[in-house]
């Protein structure tokens, strides 16, 4: 089983590789987001002179002690779907081309060839979240730009935990990105349904914006939101636990929860279409 499960990794590496403006692409738009819009979104100089105004702000990002600081941790959930929404496109692919029947008709387990698929695509939304993450790091120490400021002593133990944060919430998107692929069998109703769910899914979360402001309803879901569970990990070992409700263990254990609901839907969705006709 591991002899066929690097050999589909590795058709997966080499599809990748052989098309750079993928990688390129996004790249960039994370990049981009952290340059234009986190530095020109400054809503400390709004609130500075305002009595009391740095108080209240610090109570809206939850310990934060900027905004760019809590925009760069949401950033995390941004790219963790726009990375993950191309993991569906592939599925599709090799199913019109016939490499999909193809890979079924040898004696490769089928869950083997599902696991390489989920394992090699979650790599890619792991990669750039870290790379967003050094960066919003590297930002605090050049003159001119705003960076993340971490707050709190991070040690060995919140260390895991932001990785185990990421892996956990890049598995659950690839996931449900590849239930999609194996579900739709053209590319254009796949992206059709996929861009109406990516905004909600950002939009229902704190990644980019304070929780305070949003009405109570959305409150309550943006409290569930696998984004929110997994920023608020990162949140909370940056900025320490003054404004969260819930330890960090209470929102991975969450997290985890909505990872094993989503491979459990693409596993079966996988098996239907991977299934020898």
């Amino acid at each position: 089983m591991l002899v066929e499960l690097t050999a589909l990794i590795r058709r997966e590496y080499l599809r990748w590789i052989r098309a750079p403006m993928w990688i390129v692409a996004g790249l960039m738009t994370p990049i981009l987001y952290l340059l234009l819009f986190g530095q020109a979104f400054n809503l400390g100089a709004l609130v500075g002179n305002v009595p009391g105004g740095p108080v209240v702000l610090s109570r809206a990002l939850w310990g934060a002690p900027d905004y760019f600081s809590y925009f760069a941790v949401g950033m995390v959930g941004l790219v963790a779907v726009t990375s993950a929404l191309f993991a569906g496109t592939g599925v599709i692919f090799d199913k019109q081309l016939g490499i999909m029947q193809r890979t079924i008709a040898t004696p490769v387990r089928r869950s083997t060839i599902f696991a390489s698929i989920l394992i090699f695509r979650g790599f890619l939304v792991v990669l750039p979240i870290f790379i967003v993450l050094g960066l919003a790091l590297t930002f605090a120490h050049i003159p001119g730009l705003v960076g993340l400021t971490v707050t709190q002593p991070v040690g060995a133990d919140g260390v895991a935990e932001v990785v185990l944060a990421i892996f956990i919430l890049a598995i659950a998107f690839t996931s449900l990105f590849l239930a999609f692929g194996f579900l739709f069998a053209r590319v254009e109703s796949y992206f059709g349904v996929v861009n109406l769910l990516n905004l909600p899914i950002l939009f229902t979360s704190n990644a980019l914006y304070p929780v305070g402001t949003e009405p109570a309803w959305l409150q309550n879901i943006t409290a569930y939101n696998p984004i929110s569970l997994a920023v608020d990990v990162m949140r909370e070992t940056f900025f320490g636990t003054t404004y969260y409700p819930h330890p960090v263990l209470v929102y991975l254990l969450g997290l985890l929860a909505w990872a094993a609901a989503l491979v459990a839907v693409a596993l079966l969705l996988a098996a239907r279409a991977l299934a020898t006709k």
